[in-house]
């Protein structure tokens, strides 16, 4: 696995956190990950994003009864493949890092808990191809998912999530350069990268 969930170890370890006011839930997860489109300029071609796994952790810190704050890491190794276009271009290496901050609001209950969460923050996306660049965005998240604790120290979340990232046209991703081609997937104004995924993940309490 490549770097990126070590330096979220980091950066929770510098939280400063009251253990007497405040309930913290680390949870690492897996998901499945689906979508994710970016669009050639000037062309009706497209790369997309081949669905396949994602990595992550979540930090929860209790403000209230039924409130929390909460910190969003993920990382999606995938492909990227051109789609619609005469070019032969090689499957791409994309690297899909984000990192967001946000809150759940968790209904009654003892055993299972409905939840709503929200986050904003970055998404880092890294391209592997001659000429390409690595660039990052803003993005947010909202999700709706289940928290089963059978008991005080250890739960199961279960969730789905949608993701949304906001790309600009100053940047150019999953640019080929070579004898054959010379094409690059430049953003316009406006323009919503949206993924999903199917996630779980195992809760420790503290």
């Amino acid at each position: 696995m490549r770097p990126g969930l070590g330096t979220l170890t980091l950066l929770l370890a510098a939280v400063p956190v009251a253990a007497d006011d405040l309930n913290v839930e680390i949870t690492p997860f897996v998901s499945y990950r689906f979508g994710g489109t970016f669009d050639l300029e000037g062309s009706t071609a497209s790369y997309e994003v081949e669905d396949s796994e994602a990595v992550g952790l979540l930090l929860n810190l209790r403000k209230s009864g039924n409130t929390q704050w909460e910190v969003l890491y993920s990382l999606q190794q995938s492909t990227a493949r051109l789609r619609g276009s005469t070019l032969t271009a090689p499957a791409v290496d994309t690297d899909i890092h984000v990192l967001q901050f946000g809150g759940t609001y968790q209904g009654d209950g003892d055993k299972f808990r409905p939840y709503v969460a929200m986050t904003i923050g970055g998404t880092h996306i890294k391209t592997v191809a001659n000429g390409s660049q690595s660039d990052s965005f803003f993005s947010g998240s909202i999700g709706v998912g289940l928290n089963m604790t059978p008991n005080s120290r250890l739960g199961i979340r279960l969730e789905a999530r949608a993701y949304g990232t906001l790309m600009n046209s100053s940047t150019s991703l999953f640019c080929q350069t070579g004898p054959n081609n010379n094409v690059c997937a430049v953003r316009i104004d406006g323009n919503l990268l949206s993924q999903f995924e199917a996630l779980a993940g195992v809760v420790f309490r503290f």
